[in-house]
């Protein structure tokens, strides 16, 4: 079927209306989104926000912990209302909603601290893949410990449901649990010993793009280039909701393909990653004898192989409807997806972290009204021709260093422990225990060492030398060692600093000798007499050893601003 368009801007008009605009939705009854549901537990010590919908103008008493708060639905049947601040309690409690003919009744509810954890594929990964995942998983069972994980959604506006079941810890419930988002969660929980829960949503191999609101992507100064594609996105879409016969074509093109192809594909492609992840020598990745359809319809859930790219629709899908769930922070983990863009994820990141707090009416005003946003900076990855990269992932984890100078945020620094031959490195215990000194000493006020050594500063010294200058040094800088090691990768050495690498105005880099001074490091190389410049740790896997006495690894980072 052919169809013309001849007049694209007014239709275009007419499908953003549908997508952004809609008439008042009508309810029989009291209705909640699923993620107020039995064994939920709700935020300590803030007012906290519950909403729902009704017929337009009914009256709703919200009734929990003694409190009675009442709301009346506006004119599209939704309400809210904000319970009064509450202590952190273990005790089971039901929350009820009432309206004129119907109510809804919550059971087992808990209150104490709520994580947001989101990001791509290394969040997401489960805690059945740790490397140690049977002895986590026996130890795992824990009513106070909860997770609600968020199916898997696209779509082209904001929704105000999620598809999500609470569950506490058990070792049968935490096999599937984020491993990042479980052994921070599980720190927290022992630290703090009051119930701790985690709202998780997140998707491998997703730009970080698909997980801003549009609103977030056109704040001044718009993102412009994130903006054309979405548009372009739109004039699709509209193509496919004209011919919606494509949609069908493609489905039935995918059920032929998982029947024929994908079956011997699969395996193929299951034993080259397990041979790759074991240090085997591998031959050409393999390749499907025809490629997997790929659904037309760019707001639409992606073929299984493909990951979303259509900027803003993971966060519609996913994100949206857990607004406004009180939360207390945020953990992320992504970056993967967007490793050769790392000018512009100068941009990106804190725009995400920026959209996210406005989303939850915690942006800007009052200083420290901010709620936390802590990360994950990207392990090493990847080969490296050179020793000092000249594209990838370090200009990744710098501008993720960056984002350090957004408020109320900290940096998990993983460069240690991760895998050069795998994406998914099987150690999540140290990066989500590094997000828990984050959490403990900015968000709790405990008195601890959270950061491994923050480049400051440098100055030249006479001798052609160039001393660093470091904050979060903790008791003392130090040679430190990985605290896992992936398969074929050597221990540090203990008896020298290495990863630190020098240039003169040729900016030809050469290998430094390194040694600690008291807080500082001074570097030098008789190869360079008049070193301009220094890069540590600068490849996608770099061999790096600076730690504070602490245990906790130097980020990355360079002294130059020289072009990409």
């Amino acid at each position: 079927m052919k169809t013309s368009f001849p007049n694209i801007n007014r239709r275009l008009c007419v499908l953003l209306l549908a997508l952004f605009g809609g008439a008042p939705l009508s309810f029989a009854g009291v209705k909640l989104p699923q993620v107020f549901a039995d064994h939920m537990i709700l935020q300590r010590d803030m007012p906290v926000t519950v909403w729902g919908w009704a017929e337009a103008g009914e009256k709703v008493t919200i009734t929990f912990a003694g409190q009675n708060q009442t709301a009346t639905a506006d004119e599209k049947g939704k309400w809210l209302v904000k319970l009064d601040s509450l202590p952190a309690s273990a005790e089971p409690r039901e929350l009820a909603v009432t309206g004129k003919s119907s109510s809804v009744k919550i059971s087992d509810v808990l209150v104490g601290e709520v994580w947001l954890a989101s990001g791509q594929s290394n969040m997401g990964s489960p805690v059945s893949s740790l490397h140690d995942a049977d002895a986590v998983l026996a130890q795992a069972g824990d009513a106070q410990l909860r997770f609600y994980t968020v199916t898997k959604k696209t779509a082209a506006r904001p929704q105000t449901d999620a598809v999500g079941k609470w569950e506490a810890a058990t070792p049968l419930t935490a096999k599937g649990y984020s491993a990042v988002a479980y052994l921070f969660a599980r720190e927290i929980r022992r630290d703090l010993k009051c119930p701790v829960a985690v709202l998780h949503g997140s998707w491998g191999g997703t730009d970080i793009e698909t997980w801003i609101s549009l609103a977030g992507l056109k704040q001044n100064p718009p993102l412009q280039t994130t903006l054309d594609r979405w548009d372009k996105a739109v004039v699709d879409y509209q193509k496919i909701q004209a011919n919606p016969e494509l949609v069908t074509d493609y489905q039935n093109d995918l059920k032929q393909w998982q029947k024929e192809v994908a079956p011997a594909f699969d395996a193929a492609s299951k034993k080259y990653n397990a041979d790759k992840a074991a240090g085997l020598a591998v031959g050409p990745k393999p390749q499907p004898p025809r490629p997997e359809p790929t659904n037309p319809d760019p707001m639409g859930m992606p073929s299984p192989s493909r990951r979303p790219s259509t900027p803003t629709v993971n966060f519609n899908g996913m994100i949206a409807p857990l607004l406004p769930y009180t939360i207390r922070g945020v953990v992320w983990y992504q970056g993967e997806n967007n490793g050769g863009r790392g000018l512009e994820y100068r941009q990106l990141f804190p725009r995400l972290i920026e959209d996210w707090r406005h989303q939850w009416n915690q942006s800007g005003g009052a200083a420290g009204a901010e709620f936390p946003f802590l990360f994950v900076q990207l392990p090493c990855n990847g080969q490296d021709s050179t020793p000092v990269a000249e594209q990838g992932w370090p200009w990744l984890r710098e501008a993720q260093l960056r984002t350090l100078k957004v408020p109320r945020t900290g940096m998990a620094i993983t460069i240690d422990v991760g895998d050069p031959n795998n994406v998914h490195p099987a150690d999540k215990l140290d990066v989500g225990l590094r997000l828990a000194l984050l959490a403990k000493k900015l968000v709790y006020g405990e008195n601890i060492v959270a950061s491994g050594p923050l480049f400051e500063n440098f100055k030249p010294e006479a001798g052609g030398k160039i001393r660093l200058y470091f904050n979060e040094t903790g008791s003392g800088l130090t040679c430190g060692q990985q605290p896992w090691c992936a398969p074929g990768v050597q221990p540090f050495p203990k008896d020298k600093l290495i990863g630190f690498f020098v240039a003169g105005d040729d900016k030809k880099w050469v290998e430094a000798d390194a040694s600690i001074d008291g807080e500082n490091v001074v570097v030098s190389s008789a190869q360079v007499p008049n070193p301009v410049a220094v890069r540590y740790g600068w490849a996608n896997s770099p061999r790096c050893n600076l730690y504070n006495k602490e245990g906790l690894p130097a980020s990355p980072f360079r002294t130059d601003d020289w072009a990409k």
